[in-house]
């Protein structure tokens, strides 16, 4: 199916002369465009769900926040020795 689309010119330019450059056509370009765009195109849930689990951090939310919280005790500790005068 065709469709008629109002562009500005600078946009068609650029259009043009990407095309040139990939040895394209500007509909091909536009039919590319508007593919990756729906690709893109889930709600935000199905974004973010998993999110932890592909980057690496496959566990339990409060077993995470634990690991964490240690980090930040350890600093503090690590902190408060280091900064002791021996007596």
């Amino acid at each position: 199916m065709r469709i008629l689309a109002d562009l500005p010119d600078s946009d068609i330019k650029w259009l043009d002369q990407r095309a040139a450059e990939l040895g394209k056509s500007r509909a091909a370009l536009l039919r590319e465009a508007v593919s990756a765009y729906r690709a893109n195109e889930r709600d935000w849930l199905e974004q973010g769900f998993g999110l932890w689990t592909r980057y690496g951090k496959g566990i339990d939310g409060a077993t995470y926040e634990g690991a964490i919280r240690a980090q930040w005790v350890r600093s503090a500790d690590e902190r408060d020795r280091g900064g002791e005068s021996p007596a």
